[in-house]
């Protein structure tokens, strides 16, 4: 059906002719969560109009900085932070930090002069979505999460749509603006070759292999506990291991773990290549961030949740008690990963049939095409406005 909506938009000439040379600003930062879906609904927009112009809008010391470029989309920055729970210097520059935002905000808009702005979480979305509506240009909303970032909440009532992938979300938005799409999934995570993808990590077909997913920055919960029983995963329950420790965790556990002593385990810190890994693992153990409840959907892969603690509105605990409410995925609080995390992972990674039902259970999620309805969407607008 969205095939057939952008085709009947385009069919009169062509978007260019339809819509005229259209500028977007996206604005997104602070984690992958936010940037990610940022990157795939321009990507989308572009595929249906190669002339678009995009800036992307973010802060230098965070990690759109260095991914947005390698995308091969401009960004540029403002002086903007959150606010943290205790006092901090941070907090004490805050009021700096915000009128500074505002104001470069103001500059960017009006020098780059966007049709419409696209914002998808994170520091940078508040000031320039403010901006944007003060201007009346027509701001667009992304929710990645069952309960809403602060800043989305905040620029809801101006938004002229807010595209959301969990259907819990319309308790905090303005439900009549909604359209409830999925979160856009980077392109180069696709369902992969078993048998390749066990070639690429050295495996062997007839062991399980569990996946351990830290997220960009890694996870200390999961590292501690992987730690605690790595031997016993590996020696004792016979598991192929794929442990994703992150950046700065790595060092210290290879001095720690001495990796070389267990022939299927593979801990790196980071992975290129998360379609194999995907593929290879029977059980994903994760965190329960937006982007990877995603793409667990996309892939239709079976996974225990662990929810980070520390992320405003308990939003993690949200998403994740929507994939299980649905069946797809199991629940494990952080506290009770000492008494529960073995028992439970050799239990279900071996329990064929409870996996492949959570395996349908992910796929019924799943909106792989959220980022070409975001932008066919976003493309009706326009075409009306002309």
């Amino acid at each position: 059906m969205i095939a057939t909506v952008a085709k009947d938009i385009s069919s009169t000439d062509t978007l260019t002719a339809a819509v005229g040379n259209l500028r977007v600003l996206m604005a997104a930062g602070g984690t992958g969560g936010h940037v990610y879906p940022a990157i795939a609904i321009a990507d989308a927009i572009k595929e249906m109009h190669s002339d678009a112009e995009f800036l992307f809008v973010g802060t230098r010391d965070r990690m759109e900085w260095e991914i947005v470029p390698k995308y091969g989309y401009k960004i540029k920055s403002i002086w903007i932070s959150g606010v943290h729970r205790r006092l901090t210097i941070q907090n004490l520059l805050f009021p700096a930090k915000l009128v500074t935002s505002i104001i470069q905000s103001f500059l960017i808009l009006k020098s780059f002069k966007p049709d419409i702005v696209i914002a998808c979480g994170g520091f940078a979305s508040g000031p320039i979505g403010w901006v944007a509506v003060k201007l009346g240009i027509p701001l667009f909303l992304q929710e990645q999460n069952s309960f809403p970032g602060v800043t989305n909440r905040m620029l809801a009532k101006h938004a002229t749509t807010i595209f959301t992938a969990f259907d819990d979300a319309k308790q905090y938005l303005p439900e009549e603006k909604i359209k409830l799409t999925g979160n856009p999934v980077r392109g180069q995570v696709q369902v992969s070759n078993r048998s390749k993808a066990l070639q690429s990590f050295n495996f062997t077909e007839d062991l399980p292999v569990l996946l351990i997913l830290g997220g960009s920055g890694g996870a200390k919960a999961l590292n501690d506990i992987m730690t605690q029983e790595i031997e016993q995963l590996h020696d004792s329950a016979n598991l192929q291991i794929i442990w994703q420790c992150g950046p700065k965790y790595f060092d210290g556990l290879i001095e720690k773990v001495k990796p070389e002593r267990f022939h299927n385990l593979r801990l790196t810190a980071f992975i290129d290549d998360m379609s194999a890994a995907y593929a290879v693992a029977d059980l994903v153990v994760t965190r329960a961030g937006a982007g990877t409840c995603s793409e667990l959907e996309t892939i239709g892969q079976p996974a225990i949740l662990v929810p980070s603690p520390n992320v405003a509105g308990d939003h993690q605990t949200k998403n994740a008690q929507s994939l299980v409410h649905a069946g797809a995925a199991k629940l494990l609080k952080e506290e009770t990963l000492q008494h529960s995390f073995y028992s439970i992972v050799t239990e279900l990674i071996r329990d064929k049939n409870e996996l492949s039902s959570m395996s349908s259970a992910m796929k019924s999620l799943a909106k792989p095409k959220a980022s070409e309805e975001i932008a066919t969407e976003i493309f009706s607008f326009l075409k009306n406005q002309n």
